[in-house]
């Protein structure tokens, strides 16, 4: 998985949104690096970044002082910072996350954006397949890659955003409006098919001919090789076409080759031999020959779960008369994938803009200057709380009877807030709904969170109901005749919550914690 840092001035911005500036990765012809950290001793500095962390931890391999160092792989970067005349305060930061990822996934990355020194008030959340298309609508024709743009799509028109990155496919479908920005028309949905799963079959292909877990014998042994093969496969693999028979020639790194000599007695190129690949691989100089037909099939899983997940959403109603499929995201630079989407939807515009790597960072910075782009989302799930109502003997169970302060309550009521499927527009409250203490004594009115597919849930105790959060509502005075006022605005990127007191008339914006 690769990671990276954009901005823009506003002056920049207002002149033209796509003018946005990219980290150059010193040595590597790349704007996007690994998502490795490397830190200190301490457990708590940070050392280095992306290629400039796998390089310093080789040499710290080499100069035998690496046990002493941590080491792990973060989802984002948000602590990079812009120097020079710009004060820290001045800046907005942007942190993309895949558009179905969960709320506890979100907050997640909030918490660690704090740690990191950023404050929760110049922070904003950005959802992937959303950024890269406020990019791409942006873009000239010349630059989008095809005879077309999105720029170009009407009122009414839709498209399809798939966003294929290292880790996840994800997948949304957007309208244009008649003010030509654009509402989220399906709920959005994919899958762990990135292009780590073809680094995953490359992984086995090369266990397959060893005869044993040898990749993760190299991991564990030479992690700088294990890294360094990794970088050469990732360049390898972009040229993998379904209408190139070439060889796929991988110089595979020495400490391997000699760990499956050690542990089967046999050269790697004698093993092979064995194996089904026998007349399809071959080695020569420590350089491992793969074959095309082998290559395409690294790609397989990925490819088939991906154009199989898009054939099931382009086939339901709300999606027919897709005119576009917009890909972005480093995987969607792929032959293999490119491929095989241009095969099964040849009737759809196909749009790949030539910068599809760098879409979502590009359009993220975009998102951070204008957050209402995205006018209007589809919530995918049912989201509510967990309360008590008057007991009622004609449709509650009686196991569920319970007596608060004398009153006789049903508990476990499931009390919605929305709906899965619901259209959610961006600062719209889409609930609003009074509770009270149970007790004449609270100082707060706890409400945990729960949510569900089915669409009218009676109790949190059907099944498919998870509890995913609480909520915690100040309240002052005593006695159970008090009352707040609760709002749920669930249009955004994140919940927001809004509670307002009877007693004073004091308002309360509120987070759900997701993570306790």
């Amino acid at each position: 998985m690769y990671s990276s840092w954009a901005y823009s001035l506003l002056h920049e911005f207002k002149n033209d949104p796509t003018q946005i500036s990219a980290k150059q990765w010193q040595g590597q012809e790349s704007t996007k690096g690994p998502t490795t950290v490397l830190i200190k001793p301490d457990g708590k500095t940070l050392e280095a970044f992306g290629f400039e962390a796998e390089t310093r931890y080789t040499e710290l391999i080499d100069e035998d002082e690496h046990e002493s160092w941590l080491k792990d792989d973060l989802w984002r970067v948000s602590n990079d910072r812009i120097s020079g005349t710009i004060r820290e305060n001045e800046i907005h930061w942007v942190l993309t996350v895949p558009a179905i990822w969960d709320n506890a996934a979100k907050q997640f990355m909030r918490e660690a954006a704090k740690q990191a020194g950023i404050e929760e008030t110049n922070l904003t959340v950005a959802l992937e397949p959303e950024a890269a298309s406020l990019f791409c609508r942006l873009l000239p024709v010349e630059r989008s890659g095809n005879k077309t743009s999105l720029g170009k799509l009407k009122a009414k028109q839709k498209y399809l955003v798939l966003d294929a990155g290292g880790g996840t496919i994800d997948i949304t479908v957007h309208e244009v409006l008649q003010s030509m920005e654009v509402k989220e028309l399906y709920k959005a949905s994919g899958g762990a098919w990135g292009g780590t799963k073809v680094d995953e079959a490359f992984k086995g292909f090369i266990n397959d001919i060893a005869g044993f877990d040898a990749m993760a014998d190299l991991k564990r042994k030479h992690l700088d090789d294990y890294i360094e093969l990794f970088r050469r496969f990732e360049n390898k693999k972009r040229s993998i076409s379904p209408d190139i028979d070439s060889k796929t020639v991988i110089p595979l790194p020495q400490s391997l080759c000699s760990l499956i000599e050690k542990r089967q007695g046999r050269a790697l190129c004698d093993l092979i031999k064995n194996t089904s690949y026998a007349n399809l691989v071959s080695m020569k100089n420590e350089k491992v020959n793969i074959d095309a037909s082998v290559a395409r099939q690294f790609f397989d899983t990925s490819v088939s779960s991906t154009v199989e997940h898009l054939k099931n959403i382009l086939s339901l109603p709300v999606n027919r008369g897709v005119e576009a499929i917009l890909m972005v995201g480093g995987f969607s630079e792929s032959p293999m994938l490119q491929h095989a989407v241009s095969t099964e939807f040849g009737a759809v515009k196909r749009i790949v803009p030539r910068e599809a790597s760098l879409a979502v960072l590009k359009g993220a910075v975009i998102f951070g200057h204008n957050t209402k782009a995205i006018k209007e989302r589809i919530s995918q799930r049912t989201y509510g709380v967990e309360t008590t109502s008057p007991f009622d003997a004609t449709k509650h169970v009686v196991t569920k009877k319970k007596y608060y302060e004398g009153k006789a309550r049903c508990r476990n009521v499931f009390e919605k807030h929305v709906e899965i499927g619901q259209k959610l527009t961006v600062g719209k409250a889409q609930s609003n709904i009074i509770y009270h203490p149970l007790y004449a004594h609270q100082t707060f009115i706890s409400l945990p969170i729960f949510t569900t597919c089915d669409k009218n849930p009676m109790y949190t105790t059907d099944p498919g109901c998870i509890q995913v959060g609480n909520l915690e509502i100040p309240i002052c005075g005593s006695g159970t005749n008090r009352w707040v006022n609760v709002r749920f605005i669930s249009g955004g990127t994140e919940i927001d919550v809004e509670a307002t007191e009877k007693a004073t008339g004091k308002v309360h914006h509120l987070k759900i914690d997701f993570l306790t």
